[in-house]
């Protein structure tokens, strides 16, 4: 794993734009099962919040097995991490994430009974980045591999594994 304070920078600043992550666990059945997750709060060390119900399937998924993988991409710019969720019951720091539109899954707003979060904490992940100069760069590498018959290498802005 490429461990530089340089790979974390970028790792975030690529989370940093997304506000929906597919989050990925293994179901009480066995079965993996992978659900679109509104991200609400990203932290400097990448741990993430996503807020939901109690009721839900996935509080009973992480309850059996608490390790899950979250995926983030779009046309140029993806992620990947591997860790850990827990259940937080956290009154004071729902009410401060709290957002109106989430009124729509939990009617009576931030005092709904069921309402609680995800803490997850990343013990590893990866990016691609193939965008802005990164892309520019990339593409540049791949023209150069193409014509030298060889493939393009990626650079730490571009693609990297990171221990979290």
């Amino acid at each position: 794993m490429n461990n530089t304070s340089n790979s974390r920078e970028n790792l975030h600043d690529i989370l940093e734009n997304f506000d929906t992550a597919m989050m990925i666990a293994r179901a009480s059945d066995g079965h993996v099962h992978g659900r679109p997750m509104a991200v609400a709060l990203l932290e400097d060390n990448a741990d993430m919040y996503f807020v939901t119900s109690t009721q839900s399937p996935k509080i009973a998924a992480i309850q059996a097995d608490p390790t899950i993988t979250l995926t983030f991409q779009s046309s140029s710019q993806f992620a990947t991490l591997s860790g850990r969720a827990t259940v937080v019951q956290d009154r004071p720091m729902i009410d401060d994430l709290w957002k109106e539109a989430w009124k729509l899954w939990f009617p009576q707003g931030k005092d709904d009974p069921t309402i609680c979060l995800i803490h997850f904490s990343p013990q590893d992940g990866e990016y691609w980045n193939n965008a802005g100069a990164q892309g520019l760069k990339y593409a540049f590498e791949a023209v150069k591999a193409y014509v030298k018959g060889e493939t393009p290498k990626s650079d730490q802005g571009q693609h990297a594994k990171v221990d979290l």
